[in-house]
């Protein structure tokens, strides 16, 4: 489980996303979490299927 700064909820292992951008900056992948919303994340987390 990843948990989320500023927030009580937690991201399980093998949720898909959504609309998926790479962006610059600290937070390589700008995308959509089915019902959570819109989020950043950092590449080391995240596993192409």
């Amino acid at each position: 489980d990843l948990k989320i700064k500023g927030s009580q909820s937690v991201v399980k292992v093998g949720t898909k996303v959504k609309n998926i951008r790479l962006c610059d900056g600290d937070h390589d992948i700008d995308c959509k979490i089915p019902n959570f919303g819109g989020m950043k994340l950092k590449s080391e987390f995240v596993k192409k299927v």
